[in-house]
């Protein structure tokens, strides 16, 4: 459909707006190009939307290839797999400067309070310089090609902008579109206390806070989000108030929800994803590699806010402490490199295998290795080792759900006990069903792990069928459904 058939509908138009698309390209050697899909559950949710409503995704183009396909589309949203598409191509400057100085490490580690504050962040010349030529130049580009999508649209429009990439956008879009649009940004990792956005210059801070107050209603995974967030508006901005429900900010005339939607899996993608030929082998090869051990199993990005040492230390601790699991357990460490360019990432993969190694060489009996680390990105072996995990670990630092932990007691056939960390998001749904933990204490998760391998049967049948049966109630497109449901009421209403 093209930007005057948007603009001519009368049926609400809903637009999504993320740092990454649904799709990638490829450019083959005819000169044509093949699509792939992305694997994520944002675009799964994304097309059950598209059978119901009209949708418009916006986002950078990232590769090469990526880049090459949206010059030959030019303006013109596309319709690809039933998704109609806009990729902008961003300054490679300036998104460096957005990607990989402001958003990622500086408002990722401050939403995971990771910075060693003090030695780090020093914000110099250099990050004022990215944050005016690379974050806001890049959420300044994102509005400019949604309006332009847009342009003369007298219909309903819904903007969805997705996480911290995107923050500075929402007020943008206020400015240029005014209040007859539905503005409604999510965003996906944790959001801390008002203590943690010290770290950021007053005019950054107050940058972000007031754009997302231009929202009308601001999503998060917990309701410990949504109330963080309304008490960092009202200790920053001195014109933002909280009314008696601790959920609403009043802010220049405007009132604005901040809500808990908490993200979910894809069951039914899942259960195709077992089903594929390649899954089953690597399930067969990880049973034979077993060879009759229990598994306690790690499957994490390279990120230091998931906490993936300390659950080596305490399995460590766990061997020293009972040597009756000596040759009969076995931790499996499954990582995708992620965000490798930042130095911090680097180091904290080196520590990690280090700390695997001399668990190895410590505890080996030349049949049995107590640990393995794999380094790479195959989402089938991590499916294939979901099903056969006796122990899952899930012990973040902070997190803002975590989908490993509903992953995996979906689709596990062991009876597996789910041990979680009190700060994953996921503990607010699962945590009575798990065994929890400090992601902090090494000795109580040592003892946990201790129990979770002694756990009678039926006690792990029970806790895995609750986890099981929860998960499924609500999946990834419900998890959309209901955003979308709150803003077309409000449209109505309006």
């Amino acid at each position: 459909m093209s930007t005057t058939a948007i603009a001519q509908s009368r049926e609400p138009l809903i637009i999504i707006a993320s740092n990454r698309g649904p799709f990638s390209f490829e450019r083959l050697d005819d000169g044509s190009f093949q699509t792939r899909r992305g694997a994520g559950g944002l675009v799964t949710a994304l097309s059950a939307l598209a059978q119901q409503h009209e949708v418009l995704w916006v986002a950078a183009a990232l590769s090469e290839d990526d880049r090459a396909w949206a010059a030959e589309q030019g303006s013109e949203p596309v319709m690809v797999e039933g998704i109609r598409l806009r990729l902008l191509i961003p300054d490679p400057d300036a998104y460096e400067q957005y990607y990989n100085q402001i958003a990622n490490p500086l408002l990722w580690f401050i939403q995971h309070q990771l910075w060693d504050t003090p030695r780090s962040p020093s914000i110099d010349g250099d990050t004022w310089d990215a944050w005016h030529h690379g974050y806001q130049a890049i959420n300044r580009q994102f509005a400019e090609t949604i309006c332009e999508c847009v342009a003369g649209a007298e219909r309903p429009l819904l903007i969805l902008p997705q996480d911290y990439h995107l923050y500075t956008v929402v007020g943008l879009l206020r400015e240029r579109l005014g209040e007859k649009v539905q503005i409604q940004p999510f965003c996906h990792i944790p959001w801390p206390g008002p203590d943690a956005w010290r770290i950021l210059p007053a005019a950054m801070r107050d940058s972000i806070l007031s754009s997302l107050l231009a929202a009308d209603r601001v999503g998060f995974q917990t309701d410990k989000d949504a109330f963080n967030f309304v008490h960092s508006c009202r200790f920053y901005l001195s014109d933002a108030h909280a009314p008696d429900e601790s959920h609403r900010v009043r802010f220049r005339g405007r009132e604005v929800i901040a809500r808990a939607y908490p993200i979910s899996v894809d069951s039914a993608n899942l259960n195709e994803l077992l089903a594929n030929p390649e899954t089953t082998e690597l399930r067969e090869v990880l049973e034979q590699q077993l060879g009759g051990a229990r598994l306690i199993l790690r499957s994490d990005r390279v990120e230091p806010s998931k906490n993936i040492l300390r659950s080596l230390q305490a399995f460590r601790l766990l061997l020293e402490r009972y040597p009756e699991h000596l040759g009969k357990v076995q931790m499996l460490t499954l990582l995708a490199p992620s965000r490798m360019e930042v130095d911090e990432y680097q180091t904290y993969l080196r520590e990690i295998t280090a700390e695997g190694a001399l668990i190895n060489a410590d505890f080996s009996d030349g049949r049995w290795e107590p640990v393995r680390v794999i380094v790479g990105s195959n989402y089938l072996r991590v499916l294939a080792a979901m099903q056969l995990y006796d122990v899952l670990m899930v012990t973040p630092l902070a997190d803002g759900m975590n989908l490993v932990a509903k992953e995996g007691p979906v689709v596990n056939q062991h009876h597996g006990v789910l041990v979680l960390s009190e700060y994953a998001g996921a503990y607010y749904e699962l945590g009575e069903h798990a065994l929890t933990v400090s992601p902090f204490d090494i000795h109580s998760t040592a003892e946990t792990l201790h129990r979770a391998l002694t756990m009678p049967d039926q006690e792990r049948r029970q806790r895995a069928g609750q986890l099981a049966g929860q998960i499924r109630q609500a999946d990834i497109r419900r998890w959309f459904e209901t955003q979308v449901e709150d803003a077309l009421a409000a449209l109505d209403r309006s």
